[in-house]
Order: structure tokens, then sequence, then C-alpha cells
């Protein structure tokens, strides 16, 4: 979600946090094609992305540079933008009806807006740090940096329940980014180029999503970690990008072999 030193993650490994790669065991792991580029804003610091009408919404962090908008997919002409109070360090976004909901690093504050005008529109209050947010028809989706997703009441805001995350019996943390695909949760998992896919019934990984190699190496230097996963079911086009990165990717998920 945010820049922090590489030593920390080294300590939780070594605190007992297992390596991707013994957390996907017989897990499936793919790959993906690249089907079509698209530009970002390679100043965007990438909290919550998602599709709707076609529109790309996006948030981004940073205290001082957090804002959420909304762009042309195929162009990344701006069609509206909001900047956030430097107080804050935004984090994921998701619609829901007419509002557009939005969380916030450690200030435990979320905020409503109007989705079509991004006027403020009410707040509410959650325990722990907010990371990302999705949605199905009926519930709100959070992540919160930890093993758990949290599942809220999308009128009320309120937490209702929630599940945590494993792989093969171990909890995988450091979920990020969040989307609802055909039925799973999608999860970033902070720091790594991979995607997680959820039952959200139950928690289990189903499969891995090695994105390894999407931004080129050369540009690598001046980015930052994958973050951003949007999916638009009409088209059924599944787009990521990262922090900073200045392109996104419409990619087509395939097995390895």
């Amino acid at each position: 979600m945010r820049r922090r030193p590489l030593l920390i993650a080294f300590l939780a490994l070594l605190a007992g946090a297992p390596p991707l790669a013994a957390c996907a065991g017989s897990t499936p792991v793919y790959g993906y094609d690249v089907v079509r580029t698209y530009p970002h804003d390679p100043n965007a610091f990438t909290e919550g992305l998602f599709l709707r009408d076609g529109v790309v919404y996006e948030s981004t962090g940073l205290n001082g540079a957090s804002s959420i908008r909304k762009s042309v997919l195929e162009t990344g002409q701006v069609l509206l933008e909001r900047s956030i109070s430097s107080q804050f360090f935004g984090e994921g976004i998701v619609d829901w009806k007419d509002r557009l909901i939005e969380l916030t690093w450690k200030n435990q504050l979320g905020f409503v807006y109007g989705i079509d005008d991004f006027e403020t529109r009410g707040e509410f209050r959650y325990a722990g740090e907010g990371w990302a947010l999705t949605r199905d028809d009926k519930r709100l989706i959070m992540s919160d940096g930890t093993s758990r997703l949290r599942f809220l009441d999308p009128e009320t805001l309120k937490e209702t329940g929630g599940v945590t995350v494993t792989d093969q019996g171990q909890e995988v943390d450091q979920l990020n980014e969040l989307e609802w695909i055909k039925g799973e949760v999608w999860a970033n998992v902070w720091q790594t180029d991979r995607i997680a896919r959820i039952d959200p019934a139950s928690g289990k990984v189903k499969g891995w999503i090695d994105l390894t190699g999407l931004l080129p190496a050369d540009e690598r230097a001046s980015a930052d970690v994958l973050n951003g996963i949007a999916y638009d079911a009409k088209t059924d086009r599944v787009i990521v990008t990262g922090k900073l990165w200045p392109r996104m990717y419409e990619i087509k998920v395939v097995r390895k072999p």
C-alpha cells in the first residue's frame, strides 16, 4: 500500500511468514498474455482501481498527493479529480449505487462521495488500517494489510463479518488492492508480482497469477510495486497496473505449463 523499508518485510519473513513459492505449493499458478496497453499517469501512486461504464476510477496515496479521479481508459484523459486533504493517505475505493467510498490508511476514517461529482456525502469509522475495497452485489469487501478480509454493510458501512485468507493451511497476509471477478476476490499481495484468487466463502486461495515481467525491468527503477486490478464484466476485461507505472495492461490469464 505504501512505502515501507524492505527490512520490515525481511524481518516478517524471518518471523515465520512463508515465502510465496512455499505458499503456492500445489495451488495452481497462472501466467498472463498482454492483450493491450493503456496510458497511466506515472505520478499516480495507485491505491484503488475499478471500471464503471467503461470509465476508470482511481485513488492515489501519499500524504499531500492523495486524490480520487476518473479518466478515459483509452487515452488517460482525466474527466474529474478531487484532491484529498494532506493529513490523509488515501487508500482503496469502491462504488456502490450512486456513491464512491474511500478508505484512508491510518486515520481509521473513510469518506463517501457522490460518484458523479465527487462531492462529500459523509464519512465513517473503522478499526485498524484501511488498504483496499471491492464488492459483490450484497456487501463491500475490505483489506487491512493482514490476512483477513472484512465484510461491510454497503449502506451502514459497519463490519458484518470476515474471512481469513489461507493457502495450503498457511495464512496469506499483506493483502492489498482487491477486485471482485466472477465470484472470486482477486488480491494483490503487497511487494510481490502475484495476485491471489480467493474463495470469499472459505478464504482459501484457489490460484495464483504470476505477473513477473509485466512492467519491463528497465522501467521498474522509476516505478513502484504492482497494485491495481479492475474488471469490466460487460467486456470480460481484466486491467492491472502499479504505483507510478506509465501504463495499464489488459491481460488474459493463462495456465502455466
